[in-house]
């Protein structure tokens, strides 16, 4: 515990609820220089004082203790966990939309390839280059179609309501879990 942030913080308390310290002092039924003392933090209000002070300015103890408003502290941490998220959030978009992009690429140079087999593809359709042919040819309809299918539902907003879905409930677990 910082006692010179704690009185600082008492110290504005105090002016905020537009009392003097001989005001203060004669609410909590002490001196004026035990009050300056809490306020330059050379001592410390006992705890009954404290929970007192707590009650007379509406805070809480742990604010006290802190030797700042909760709020300001939460208001500040959650902005920067913001940042943080949005920071992360443009990353992962950019590597997904990368991710995509290749995807597409993929399915084209895929769809160009079985349309120009079907054009200058082999007459056989028996033994080995027969089969060889059937698999390349089946082959580049499948990755096409199921890079295409991918892309749709990755870019898809009902496919980010089940990912946010998923990390929601593995949040949950990980709580529950420590």
């Amino acid at each position: 515990m910082d006692q010179q942030k704690i009185g600082e913080f008492l110290k504005t308390l105090r002016k905020e609820n537009n009392l003097t310290q001989e005001d203060l002092a004669d609410k909590m039924n002490v001196s004026r220089r035990t009050v300056s003392r809490w306020e330059t933090g050379s001592n410390l209000p006992d705890l009954s004082i404290l929970v007192e002070l707590a009650d007379l300015y509406d805070v809480d103890m742990r604010e006290i203790f802190n030797g700042e408003r909760k709020n300001e502290t939460v208001d500040k941490d959650l902005k920067e966990t913001m940042l943080m998220a949005a920071d992360y959030t443009d990353d992962n978009m950019k590597k997904v939309m990368k991710r995509m992009q290749l995807m597409f690429i993929g399915a084209t140079v895929c769809g160009a390839l079985y349309i120009l087999l079907l054009f200058i593809g082999p007459d056989i359709e028996t033994g080995i280059s027969g089969m060889l042919y059937g698999m390349l040819h089946g082959g580049l309809l499948g990755i096409m179609f199921g890079m295409l299918i991918l892309g749709i539902f990755i870019t898809d907003k009902n496919f980010r309501k089940v990912t946010e879905w998923k990390r929601s409930k593995l949040s949950k677990l990980n709580k529950t879990d420590k």
